[in-house]
């Protein structure tokens, strides 16, 4: 069957369309064409694939709130294999600010103590919940959230899941407040004055 040269570069420009947009939409750690990545050495055994980073985690009464990564950075035997893991150590009525992952969603697991967690999607629109000890939550990839320890009196432990081996973090306060932006530009945004504004960059710097 005979096909016009304009339907034919229509069929073509759409088939374009789709694969650009497939690979602009594909956010998750590329393909390895081999079992595993390893440093520039030729002997390597079990160790390399082992990490003991995370054996001390547990601690009821933490003074300050505390992350405790399992990410390719601390554990290179990760790169490519599209997975880590944190620790979060929460005391009694501590925050992990907003913040997002730009390159996983994160799992969450509560395993001492309460927490009340939460995200925002594209529309604005608030999900949070308070979870017990063997609940879960999943923060979508890329989605502003945070978590809360709102008891004052026990602290909270939890372990997140990521779908990279290197999720990133952007923290919204630090991102806002301590990267250079012109304070009118923050007030005129937040609706407020310099003064305000200057308050908040130098809590977040202490």
């Amino acid at each position: 069957m005979f096909i016009k040269s304009s339907t034919s570069s229509t069929l073509l420009l759409a088939l374009a369309l789709v694969l650009a947009i497939s690979t602009t939409t594909r956010a998750n750690d590329p393909d390895i064409l081999t079992d595993f990545i390893t440093p520039n050495t030729s002997s390597i055994d079990a160790s390399f694939f082992t990490y003991s980073g995370l054996s001390a985690f547990f601690n009821p009464n933490p003074k300050n709130f505390r992350v405790i990564k399992a990410s390719m950075a601390e554990f290179p035997a990760l790169n490519g294999q599209s997975v880590s893991y944190a620790v979060l150590q929460f005391p009694q009525a501590a925050v992990n600010p907003p913040h997002t992952h730009p390159r996983a969603a994160e799992l969450l697991i509560v395993i001492f103590g309460t927490l009340e967690v939460g995200f925002i999607d594209t529309k604005n629109v608030l999900f949070n919940q308070t979870l017990q000890e063997g609940d879960m939550f999943v923060f979508p990839k890329g989605l502003v959230h945070f978590q809360y320890n709102r008891n004052h009196n026990q602290a909270a432990i939890a372990v997140s899941a990521f779908g990279s081996a290197n999720a990133g973090l952007l923290s919204v306060p630090k991102s806002v407040f301590t990267t250079g932006i012109d304070d009118n530009i923050l007030a005129k945004s937040f609706k407020t004055d310099v003064p305000t504004v200057q308050k908040i960059e130098l809590g977040l710097k202490n």
